[in-house]
């Protein structure tokens, strides 16, 4: 692909840029990004031909007053040329997702869905849940919309066929049979209650009912049943009989038959309020994996096809599309969407919008799910409203606060100070926008309040480096702090004096005996106040302050363990975690590997004669070799 820039004199913005641009557009295919005057993303547009798509920009009056607006802060283009238009839209989902535009239809969606893993790298395969690169030999089943999902999955395949899901460190370490197997969930391979024959064969019909044969095993062991009753075999036609009645029960669990789907996703849509709720079912080898529901970001007027469309583009960037792929309604340049699809899977991929039979109601399903996912959402954000009312008029605001800060600090007696903050938007906590700050001093250990100063100082001194229009949504409209008049005197003496005593402050500090219900609120020029124990704006700021406190203390606990995993065998130099990992194995400790001579170092695995002189130097400073032999010997 070939990338290049083009833009107007500084200070032109708009159609005018746009304009010029166009001499040095390509007919080809691509990629387009309209920037402001920062050089931030307003826009992402796929083309089939460059020129002639951006060209339309040019005549504001025939555009949308979303596309006019878009267009009026238009400062520069960059556009990247692509080989077909389909390559072009996968660019386009692509850089969508990365740099979420305000003028497109977004979908937030930073989840990794887990799938499930059967392993080929051990005589005694492994059942097991999986996230990340498939770097482990196995057979992959997935995606699941949850790990709830995965798990359920997983429980159903141990009852049936009873594989194994330990590690293979406990399965290594077992000297009898653990509690699996006492309920019937597990054959016990690892203390040779079953062997390496039977065990693969138990394998190969958990893999074929996850690929969707789950009928032809049910039937094999029904006929395995009748056969073991014949020849009076009674206990293992009882085993089977159990394992057939799981078997149907896992395969009768669904509210609807979808083993005539195979593999498809079912993605339905559902607009109310100028929002969408995207609602999408997982079906793998004929099984429900679960099912999730999406609220892409968009302008109000939004058609249901347009948002579904992008949608598609952005969900299937970073996972691969099934064959089959049903919508609730037609996106626009339908053909192109799935042929880019097909690109991405290295296989052909159906888009179809059902009309009837068992496949609609697979899609009426969904669409019911949709319709009440958006009516839950709606009915949290209307909530959500009253509480941002209540706390504009607690704290005097001109306006509900669509932004609010939350500060707290977490140390253990001073050691691995760390401070926090954690932000709340209309819909609640916006865990994307959380930040984490290593305290770097200097300052007296314990001292609270210049931890607040420092987190207060390198927050708000870096939003004015990087966005000092004040308008911007990534400022505060209320900063709250956990703690007293102290720490609100603090971090009132920082705003000052980085300009920004209008930025209101409050402080709330826990009540006697640190009881919830009871805590004090702080503000400038206002006596310490409290709320009715059952107020819902106390509750909310409880909950807002308590998740700030859970945020600091798992970040604290966090750096505390990193800290704890290092110790000073990490500062010489030659001593890699395989090194290391030798010499904790033989010494026990990093103070035996410390109090160690050179003898004793070099009879670890691994540790020359040169290395065991470093290291016995690195913690004897003032010892030569000499000493170093003698104290060995």
């Amino acid at each position: 692909m070939n990338g290049e820039r083009t833009g107007g004199e500084a200070g032109t913005i708009g159609a005018g840029v746009i304009a010029a641009a166009l001499a040095t557009l390509p007919e080809s295919p691509g990629v387009y990004r309209m920037l402001d005057a920062k050089g931030g993303a307003l826009y992402v547009g796929k083309a089939k031909s460059l020129r002639k798509r951006v060209a339309a920009y040019t005549q504001p009056a025939r555009l949308p007053e979303r596309l006019r607006r878009m267009v009026s802060e238009t400062a520069a283009i960059e556009v990247v040329t692509t080989p077909s238009e389909a390559e072009a839209l996968l660019l386009e989902a692509n850089l969508i997702k990365r740099l979420e535009p305000r003028f497109n239809i977004v979908l937030r969606d930073d989840k990794s869905y887990p799938w499930l893993l059967l392993t080929e790298d051990h005589p005694y395969p492994q059942i097991a849940k999986h996230r990340g690169a498939r770097t482990r030999r196995g057979s992959y089943f997935g995606p699941f919309a949850s790990a709830w999902a995965v798990n359920q999955t997983i429980t159903a395949i141990e009852r049936v066929f009873r594989l194994r899901s330990c590690a293979d460190t406990v399965f290594a370490a077992r000297t009898r049979p653990c509690l699996l197997y006492q309920i019937r969930r597990c054959s016990a391979p690892c203390v040779g209650r079953i062997g390496a024959e039977e065990y693969a064969r138990l394998v190969a019909e958990a893999r074929e009912f996850l690929s969707g044969k789950g009928a032809m095993v049910q039937k094999r062991l029904a006929g395995e049943m009748e056969q073991a009753a014949a020849a009076l075999a009674f206990e293992r036609a009882a085993a089977l009989r159990d394992r057939i009645r799981a078997l149907t029960h896992v395969q009768g669990s669904d509210v609807i038959n979808l083993t005539h789907l195979g593999e498809a996703d079912v993605v339905a849509l559902h607009q109310a309020a100028g929002q969408s709720a995207i609602q999408v079912f997982f079906i793998r080898g004929g099984h429900n994996n679960g099912n999730r529901a999406f609220f892409p970001a968009h302008a109000a007027g939004a058609e249901g096809s347009e948002v579904i469309g992008a949608f598609l583009a952005q969900f299937y960037d970073d996972k691969p599309p099934p064959p089959v792929v049903l919508v609730s309604h037609q996106p626009p340049e339908a053909a192109l969407l799935a042929e880019a699809l097909s690109l991405k899977a290295g296989r052909r991929v159906a888009l179809s919008r059902p009309e009837r039979g068992e496949r609609r109601a697979v899609m009426a399903h969904a669409e019911t799910n949709a319709r009440e996912a958006l009516e839950r959402k709606l009915a949290e954000s209307a909530g959500q409203e009253k509480l941002r009312e209540g706390v504009a008029a607690l704290f005097a605001l001109a306006a509900p606060p669509r932004r609010i800060e939350i500060y707290d600090n977490s140390h253990l007696r001073g050691a691995h100070p760390y401070g926090v903050m954690v932000v709340a938007g209309p819909e609640g906590p916006a865990k994307a926008e959380y930040r984490k700050f290593a305290i770097k001093g200097p300052l007296a250990p314990g001292d609270d309040f210049a931890m607040m100063r420092e987190v207060l100082t390198r927050r708000f001194a870096r939003a004015l480096a990087e966005y000092p229009d004040r308008a911007d949504p990534r400022w505060p409209e209320l900063v709250l702090i956990d703690g007293g008049a102290g720490q609100l005197s603090a971090a009132r003496a920082v705003m000052a004096e980085l300009g920004l005593a209008d930025v209101p402050l409050a402080a709330i500090a826990k009540g006697p005996d640190r009881d919830a219900g009871r805590e004090w609120f702080h503000l400038a020029g206002r006596e310490p106040f409290q709320l009715p124990p059952r107020d819902p704006v106390l509750y909310h700021l409880q909950r807002l302050r308590d998740e700030a406190h859970r945020f600091a203390i798992t970040t604290h606990r966090a750096g505390r363990s990193r800290s704890i995993a290092q110790s000073e065998i990490d500062e010489v130099a030659g001593i890699g975690p395989a090194r290391k990992r030798a010499l904790l194995n033989h010494f026990g400790s990093a103070r035996g590997v410390k109090a160690a001579g050179i003898v004793d170092l070099e009879a670890v695995p691994g540790i020359s004669r040169a290395v065991a002189r470093r290291l016995y130097a690195h913690f004897h400073p003032g010892a030569g070799p000499e000493v170093a032999d003698v104290t060995a010997a």
